[in-house]
């Protein structure tokens, strides 16, 4: 039996689970107006970030290639492009990327328009008109397989491992069996378990993939420690996780990939990139909570699920990220925080599987409409585009 949801059909085919109005800086020069323009439009979220200019190569690639897919998030109904006028990255090349998706789209340049002013103005007065436009439409039924979710954690303890991750990947195995989208990451933290991975993917091909992106990333992270001035430095775990029962960044990894479940991975994605099917993928990224974020929404996720031992309050612009907790202790300290308090399989001996039945349902419903508690609070702190050396 399928399962539905109501969302926003989009002319490109896609669906959204929101229906807000991007106001997205092309340079960090433009951010402050960007802000500005989003604070005047009620239902708009901007995207402040530092890059944009100065950037050479592959690093501006990535750059260019992360803030089109975010513009084109089947979330945003329309969006705004502010530039400066002179950067790198074009506010143009910005906009001509996102066209493709038939949304909304205007572009607002500060040194065409004469001053900050100028462009405030003119940027409210077309994010008003597209918020009203927007405003008219209606969610419609949908089936659970047009969903797309990110699978990240951060602030791990020693029940996320064992109890919201498991719980976790349970929910996304049966969006994975309706025909949905799953997105696993943070290659960091997955250091160790690549035989465990790559023997779930579909083909050699995928499984050499995995194995590949897993020991770059480990080789990366050896020069990095090595060459560091300070050793304090050179930990893998943070001093919360090791303080949460953790003893290892292996130990980290073991629990942290069981938040894809047990399906197999279709493909290994790059930064910035989209998968060209459905199913489970393998997305190469940092293990910064807002980078990895940041890689799943301009993937094409909708939403996020983010499991979270010591508790944290983050959210993302325009995505509802819902957290998770397996330590019940977490969950009445930060109550206000968290949406579900997987811990209840400690005090309430509820299974896993009940857990995941209860991850799943909520996944429809938020994807319906409900706010998660992020979203209520005005979170916006994980959109951080990453940076290569």
């Amino acid at each position: 039996m399928a399962d539905n949801f109501m969302g926003y059909q989009r002319k490109d085919g896609s669906v959204g689970v929101r229906n807000h109005i991007a106001i997205i800086p092309s340079v960090f020069c433009s951010a402050k107006v960007a802000e500005r323009i989003a604070f005047q439009v009620p239902g708009s979220v901007y995207f402040r970030h530092p890059v944009g200019c100065s950037q050479v190569g592959e690093d501006l690639e990535v750059t260019a290639k992360t803030l089109i897919a975010i513009g084109k998030n089947p979330n945003f109904a329309g969006v705004v492009v502010v530039g400066l006028g002179c950067e790198r990255f074009s506010p143009y090349e910005l906009a001509e990327g996102i066209a493709p998706s038939n949304k909304m789209l205007e572009t607002v340049v500060i040194q065409t328009e004469g001053d900050s002013l100028a462009a405030i103005q003119k940027g409210s007065k077309i994010a008003r008109e597209m918020q009203q436009i927007a405003s008219r439409q209606i969610r419609e039924k949908v089936p659970a397989s047009e969903l797309m979710i990110g699978l990240n954690c951060g602030g791990s303890d020693m029940t996320s491992g064992l109890i919201a991750n498991p719980a976790l990947g349970y929910a996304s195995d049966k969006l994975v069996a309706q025909g949905g989208t799953s997105i696993l990451s943070e290659i960091t933290e997955l250091i160790g378990t690549e035989d465990i991975l790559a023997r779930r993917a579909v083909n050699d091909q995928v499984a050499a993939e995995i194995r590949e992106t897993i020991f770059r990333t480990e080789e990366k992270l050896r020069r990095q420690t090595q060459n560091s001035s300070n050793k304090e430095r050179t930990h893998l775990i943070s001093t919360g996780n090791y303080a949460g029962g953790l003893s290892s960044v292996v130990e980290k990894s073991l629990g942290s990939m069981k938040k894809s479940g047990n399906a197999s991975f279709n493909g290994v994605i790059k930064y910035g990139h989209q998968p060209d099917k459905k199913g489970l993928f393998l997305l190469d990224s940092p293990g910064h909570d807002g980078e990895v974020s940041t890689g799943q929404v301009a993937a094409g996720a909708q939403m996020i699920l983010f499991p979270t031992g010591r508790g944290t309050p983050t959210g993302f612009p325009g995505i509802p990220v819902i957290k998770i907790t397996g330590n019940p202790n977490t969950y009445i300290k930060m109550k206000e925080n968290i949406d579900i308090n997987a811990g209840q399989v400690l005090t309430e001996n509820k299974s896993l599987e009940q857990m995941g039945e209860e991850i799943y349902q909520e996944i429809l419903d938020v994807a319906s409409g409900r706010l998660v508690k992020s979203e209520v609070l005005g979170h916006d702190e994980q959109f951080c585009v990453t940076r290569l050396p």
